[in-house]
């Protein structure tokens, strides 16, 4: 039986719909449509132009840039000629992007522009695989290790159909497709290695249970480096047959959605926080009868959403409320967030508040929360049309196996889990034993088999009198307050535990302003009072060895740049125990 790769789809439906849109861009202030017969035509020629290029099969090629259809292009076309396409993330320094690169000895590199060029050419002489550089679009660099995306592209001339067909044809389901490099919380990125199987097959099971369709449409702006963006982006259409809208910028989201309204959006816990944050702003502005419709409108759809979390739909009275519900008010808020089509709505890569997803929830829109790692394509378990319940994240992925170990690991067997870490037979024989990926995330399943997550292994705490504890539920029950953004347990081997506070800059703003503060805000009195009603309250619903002591508001946000998040917002615990350490002392010190 002959492959069935992503390529292999994706030539197929230029074949079979060579008129459908395939991906949009926005170009003079419109979105401007792609066919399929033209997007496979581009895959074909850029995988010609690499066969030309040298690039052998089993060999890495890197990609460096924001979401374009060039991004994805080159991605695809390197697997169509048996190459491994590794993105790196757009916010990675010279030194992680020259980690990557010589990590994966790739001797091609796309990038998107200028800044992107000057991160390479800085550590172009400690890449001796590197033979060549290829600018998406609109990019021209006088050097002569890099060529343009039309210069790129015309190397397709040099390569025979038969050639390229010879390639395409000898790809193997189990071969090894593409490389995810890790966002590195603990140590150097590892290059995860999925096959064309974990691929075809994730994005199969993905379409089937979320019923998607060639009329689903969907926006790409989340880091193409990862592999949640990866499925629904790239995999996810080229199964389907739906059509990408490639966004402007992350600057430009907001805009882009309510210009595209998708029938199919995944997001980060930040981005749906943001959104919240702003629906609530909006909210607050109604007073009087309208404010008080609106919360009639979302106690009714509140209900409506708990019963289709169980697969059940409105009858009789609140049938009738509902239509009334959505005419006054759900329908005109939808549009203005960008979501009148939306039909599939995810969260991942982070916990996400489940008082978030029930806000969200009384606004007529489910957001199904998935959990997994680039170690079994993206997901282990999720929510599902039918089967949903906040704060958990669902039932076991379709056709694999998840258990909970002894020691409360989650561990998965499926078609979704990975080959291994490239060039890294330790780790990968300490991650993956007899077929089971260990996740190194602890958790549990209810009596109706949902899976819960309670901590990450490698997190837990062991205080100086031998206690672990797991500081995820604390974190997230004080990031609850409005005035908190980020919270950070420390106690390992220490004595007590205390908390690192970021503060939310808008709360704290509208806080500032009521409250009349000249002080800084991580200074100011009435600030720091609030916060410790709040930790005292929290206090009470834990054991007195797992209650914080003490806390400290930071001077500033954590970041990517400061080197304490991951590109996929994850605290790097290490990191920030590292930056802070003055600040943590301080609070060990009497």
């Amino acid at each position: 039986m002959p492959a069935e790769t992503i390529p292999h789809k994706i030539l197929r439906h230029g074949e079979r719909t060579p008129d459908r849109p395939a991906y949009y861009v926005r170009e003079g202030g419109a979105w401007k449509p792609t066919s399929w017969a033209t997007y496979a035509d581009e895959v074909k020629a850029a995988a010609k132009a690499l066969i030309a290029l040298g690039l052998e099969v089993g060999q890495p090629v890197a990609i460096l840039g924001f979401n374009r259809p060039e991004w994805v292009i080159f991605d695809i076309a390197a697997m169509a000629a048996g190459g491994v396409p590794a993105g790196i993330y757009t916010t990675n320094s010279p030194a992680e992007c020259r980690y990557i690169i010589g990590h994966a000895e790739a001797p091609i590199v796309l990038l998107e522009n200028e800044e992107q060029w000057q991160k390479i050419n800085q550590v172009r002489h400690e890449l001796p695989a590197l033979r060549h550089v290829v600018m998406m679009k609109g990019t021209e660099i006088d050097d002569e290790l890099v060529m343009s995306w039309d210069e790129f592209m015309a190397k397709a001339a040099e390569t025979s159909e038969d050639e390229f067909q010879a390639r395409l044809n000898a790809l193997e389901m189990d071969q090894l497709a593409t490389l995810i490099y890790t966002s590195g919380t603990t140590g150097p990125p590892k290059g995860v290695m999925l096959s064309h199987d974990n691929l075809a097959w994730t994005a199969a099971q993905t379409v089937q249970m979320f019923q998607v369709t060639h009329d689903d449409t969907t926006l790409s702006y989340l880091p193409l480096s990862h592999i949640a963006e990866q499925i629904f982006s790239i995999h996810v259409p080229a199964t389907s047959g739906g059509a990408v809208y490639y966004a402007e910028s992350i600057d430009k989201l907001a805009d882009n959605l309510r210009e595209v309204q998708p029938s199919v959006f995944f997001a980060v816990p930040r981005v749906w926080e943001r959104f919240h944050a702003g629906v609530v702003a909006k909210l607050a502005e109604a007073t009087g009868a309208k404010a008080k419709i609106a919360d009639w409108a979302r106690d009714v759809v509140s209900k409506v959403t708990a019963l289709r979390c169980e697969g059940k739909e409105p009858t009789g009275l609140l049938a009738g409320q509902y239509a009334v519900a959505k005419k006054l008010v759900i329908d005109k808020v939808k549009p203005q967030l960008g979501m009148s089509n939306a039909r599939v709505l995810g969260v991942g890569a982070a916990p996400i508040n489940p008082e978030i997803l029930e806000f969200f929830g009384s606004l007529d829109l489910i957001i199904h929360e998935v959990y997994g790692q680039s170690e079994d394509t993206g997901p282990t378990s999720t929510n599902r049309p039918g089967k949903v319940r906040f704060g958990s994240v669902g039932p076991a992925w379709p056709g694999t196996e998840v258990e909970v170990a002894d020691d409360g690991e989650i561990l998965v067997k499926g078609r979704n889990v990975f080959l291994g870490y490239y060039r890294e037979e330790a780790a990968t024989a300490e991650t993956l034993v007899d077929g089971w990926l260990h996740s190194g995330d602890l958790g549990a399943f209810d009596a109706d088999g949902f899976l819960w997550i309670t901590g990450r292994k490698k997190d837990i705490i062991i205080t100086a009198g031998g206690k672990n504890v797991a500081p995820r539920p604390l974190e997230a029950a004080l990031k609850n307050h409005p005035l908190v953004s980020e919270v950070v347990l420390i106690g390992d081997r220490r004595k007590f535990l205390s908390a690192l506070v970021t503060l939310d800059e808008e709360t704290t703003a509208a806080f500032i302003e009521v409250h009349g503060i000249s002080t800084p805000p991580y200074e100011s009195e009435q600030i720091i009072k609030e916060l410790d009603a709040a930790v005292t309250e929290l206090n009470q619903n834990f054991a007195r060895v797992e209650q914080i002591k003490k806390f400290t508001v930071l001077a500033r946000q954590l970041s990517i740049e400061g080197g304490e998040l991951t590109p996929t917002l994850k605290v790097k615990r290490n990191k920030v125990s590292e930056h802070f350490a003055a600040e943590i002392d301080a609070m060990y010190a009497e």
